[in-house]
Parts: structure tokens; sequence; C-alpha cells
């Protein structure tokens, strides 16, 4: 059996504010440890009046307080704006607070506009060409330390402990998986982004990979975009929404409120905006809990990938509730009994 984990980017529905989309984030982490899901992860995005996780290792202290099981995780920091020491040490503390639960998934995208990356890098950050250096660094820093040839010799993250966060290369691209093969990281390759190129980076990062005290297998993940419904029917009237956000994003280049499906139905499409929707149903799993279950299996077939990461965005919070639902009992999670 596959094992299902959810990417939740905290997102906020038209008539709804940025308070209410956390508070619902928290609300679903809490359904997906009940529901037998493995993680939950949070996203970076800046400047996004659409997405209000802006701040992942904040939000992962919250959602790791509230729940007691299931792993939390970052989906993820993006490691160019910051520093390598300071993220390492975020996650110790994370894991001293919640240790084996905390996984440190690790990004290179800007994560917002222009704007908002000059100030994130204001005061000289490491140029994304060093990224692949700055994030053996951070392997260092959580784990033995920095050898004694690094400029930094003998530093390591504190607090230190008998655990250290699970560390996730995230990718849309052949080149980070070979990176997260070469370094022995897990890697999941975010194909919500891109719809195409998943199974031959996959393939890459596992005849790649090189066992390392972090993973000894490789532990490869696909991150996807679902709506799942009762019917067919009904799953495709609530995806309307996420077509219409891919339309608005292309407009504005910016994430904007999620639109209701009333507004998504009732918009004028032009045939070019057509076409984006139309692009952006490849890369989305809609359907039947019979017809989501089965393109999961047949991914994680073709692939070879033991494990999906499920991102559903629906304007309506208990349509998104309900999906994640339909797909848990579609595919056979065992729920977890509550804490007593």
């Amino acid at each position: 059996m596959i094992k299902l984990s959810v990417l939740d980017q905290s997102p906020v529905s038209e008539g709804s504010t940025p308070a209410e989309a956390l508070a619902q984030t928290a609300i679903l982490a809490q359904e997906a440890e009940k529901l037998g899901y493995s993680r939950f992860w949070v996203a970076e995005h800046h400047f996004a009046s659409g997405l209000a996780g802006s701040s992942p290792e904040v939000l992962v202290a919250h959602l790791a307080a509230v729940t007691s099981s299931i792993r939390i995780g970052s989906g993820g920091i993006l490691l160019p704006h910051y520093s390598a020491y300071k993220v390492a040490e975020n996650f110790r503390v994370l894991e001293a607070l919640y240790p084996g639960r905390i996984d440190l998934g690790i990004g290179r995208a800007a994560g917002g506009g222009a704007l908002a990356v000059r100030a994130l890098q204001e005061y000289g950050k490491a140029a994304p060409d060093n990224f692949s250096m700055q994030v053996k660094d951070l392997i260092a820093y959580l784990h033995d330390g920095a050898d004694v040839h690094h400029r930094f010799a003998g530093l390591q993250a504190m607090p230190t402990g008998s655990s250290a966060p699970e560390i996730w290369l995230l990718g849309s691209s052949k080149d980070s998986a070979l990176l997260a093969a070469g370094l022995g990281t897990g890697f999941a390759f975010a194909r919500f982004i891109n719809a195409h190129d998943g199974e031959e980076a996959m393939a890459s990062y596992r005849s790649r990979f090189c066992p390392s005290p972090l993973s000894l297998k490789p532990q490869g993940m696909f991150a996807v975009f679902a709506a799942c419904a009762e019917t067919t029917e009904e799953a495709d009237r609530l995806a309307s929404s996420m077509d219409l956000s891919a339309v608005l994003l292309d407009k504005t280049h910016v994430s904007a409120p999620t639109p209701s499906v009333e507004h998504a139905l009732s918009y004028p499409y032009t045939p070019y905006e057509k076409h984006i929707v139309q692009e952006n149903r490849r890369s989305l799993l809609v359907g039947s809990p019979e017809e989501i279950r089965d393109q999961l299996h047949d991914l994680c077939a073709r692939s070879g990938c033991e494990e999906v990461m499920i991102g559903t965005v629906m304007h309506r919070f208990s349509d998104k509730l309900k999906s994640y639902r339909l797909i848990a009992e579609a595919c056979g999670l065992t729920p977890r009994m509550s804490p007593s």
C-alpha cells in the first residue's frame, strides 16, 4: 500500500481571511492525523494575498503542538534566502520539542515576486548558485558538525539530541533529483509544477542514489494537486476553483484568494485562458474516490515511488476536508486512534 501525505499552502478563500486560512491548516493537520496520512507539510510563500503560509518554521511548531503522531514538516524552507546555520538551529529546536516527528523539506524557488525577494536578501544572502553548498552545510550543522576543512570548522547546530529532522530536497527537475541522490537525502518531485518530467527525474534519483547517514535507501515522493468528490462530475465542478486560480495567476503572477465555484463557473474564459485551464488540468488529479485511487497507484507503479503528497485547494473548507477523507478511505489508510 502506498503512503499518502498532505501538503497545505494555507490558501485563503474569497470572502475569508488569512487568519481563518491558518486556523483551517491546523484543523486539517488534526484531521489528516486521524485519517492515517503519514506527513503534513506546509509551504513558504511571500507577499501573496492568496496564501497565508509565509513562515513554515513557525507554523510547523504550532501544528506539531496540536497533533501527536503525524510527521510535520516544511515543503519547503527556501534556503537561498537564509543562513543554513540558522535554518539548522530552527529545526534542531523543533526536533528537540517533537523528537522523531519533524521533516525539513528544502527548496530553492523564490517563493515570491522580485520585491519580496530583494527584501528577503537585503543584507546579503548566498546566491542561488551556492544552493548545493548550502544544503551540504545544512546537513553538516544538523549532524556531526562542520569538518576540520570547513570555513566554520566544528560548528554544530544546537540543541543537539539523539535524533535529527529528516531532510528532503524539493524540486521539479532532473537536476534537483541528481543533487538529492548525490547527497543521500529524500527527494520530493513537485508534479503540480511540472507534470511531464517526474518519472524521468525519479528514475534518475533512484538509480544514482548514494547511501548516506541520512538514508540508506532512496526515499522518493511525488507532490500532486487533487480534487476528489463522491462523483466525477462533482469533483470536476469543485476543481473549477483551481481552474480560475491558474488563470488569475497567469494574469498577475501573484497568488490571489481561491475563487468560489460560482465565480469560476460564471467566468468568461477567453480561448487563451481555456488553454491555460487545459494545461493546468494535466497536472491535477480530479475524480471520484476510485478514480483518484487508481491514478495514485498508476503514478507510483510507473515511477517506483513509495509515497504521494496531496495538496487540495477548494473554496469551501468542508469540501476540502471531504476530499481528503474520501481519498484516505479509497486508498485504505489506517485511521489513528486518538491518544487517551
